[in-house]
């Protein structure tokens, strides 16, 4: 039996969020995380029904989401140089700004957020909220400009422009961006589901991925 097979490679850590499915909990999470390494939600039906489990696209999407709702949040850290800066992408055919921080040495994806603007007030909310996830007492940001400087003046934090050190951020921004405009150049719905979508992402990026950088371990296990 499939989930029988799968079970053994897809532990039901959200077994929570998946007591009213009809389908075995490992078979989802095998179709999320095909669906979150490059698949479209109708490639993913496909291959689950040449597996023999006939599942909608639709209900696929409803697995996403649904355990994007329980992912954890990242592992709390205490990094010592931290790649910040943002990207533009687009929410229904409207600009938004995705900030994003990087732990250069583990490779952790420290958090994401969504903005509608960009620049030091933005900058400053998204770093304020990783001062209460992560130990940033003793880290080094290393930025461009669009306002980071004041940001982390404003918050007690040392930093300085880089150019080169800090490409590993812009690297995850590549990554993203190459699974989404493989399918869409907008994301067509509400904020809360782009967001959604995005923590599972984070989620698949930090805890599933292996890097080779990293001796194929994926950046949690090496924090934890």
């Amino acid at each position: 039996m499939l989930a029988d097979l799968l079970s053994k490679c897809f532990a039901a850590d959200f077994k929570e969020c998946w007591e009213r499915e009809r389908t075995a909990t490992p078979v989802r999470a095998f179709a999320v995380r095909l669906h979150a390494t490059g698949c479209s939600l109708r490639e993913t039906e496909a291959i689950l029904r040449s597996l023999g489990v006939e599942r909608s696209h639709q209900a696929i999407w409803q697995w996403v989401h649904r355990l994007a709702d329980s992912v954890p949040d990242p592992p709390s850290a205490q990094p010592t140089r931290v790649a910040v800066d943002e990207t533009a992408v687009r929410i229904n055919g409207d600009l938004s700004w995705l900030y994003a921080a990087i732990d250069l040495d583990t490779k952790l994806l420290l958090g994401v957020n969504l903005s509608k603007r960009r620049g030091t007030d933005p900058a400053t909310k998204f770093l304020r909220q990783l001062t209460k996830k992560h130990d940033l007492s003793d880290t080094e940001f290393l930025v461009d400009g669009y306002g980071y400087l004041t940001a982390l003046f404003r918050l007690d934090l040392s930093g300085h422009l880089d150019y080169v050190d800090r490409n590993l951020i812009e690297k995850w921004f590549h990554t993203l961006k190459m699974r989404i405009d493989r399918f869409h150049h907008s994301w067509v719905g509400s904020r809360a589901a782009v967001a959604q979508w995005l923590a599972q992402f984070v989620y698949y990026y930090n805890f599933q991925r292996p890097h080779q950088a990293l001796n194929d371990r994926t950046p949690a296990e090496v924090v934890n």
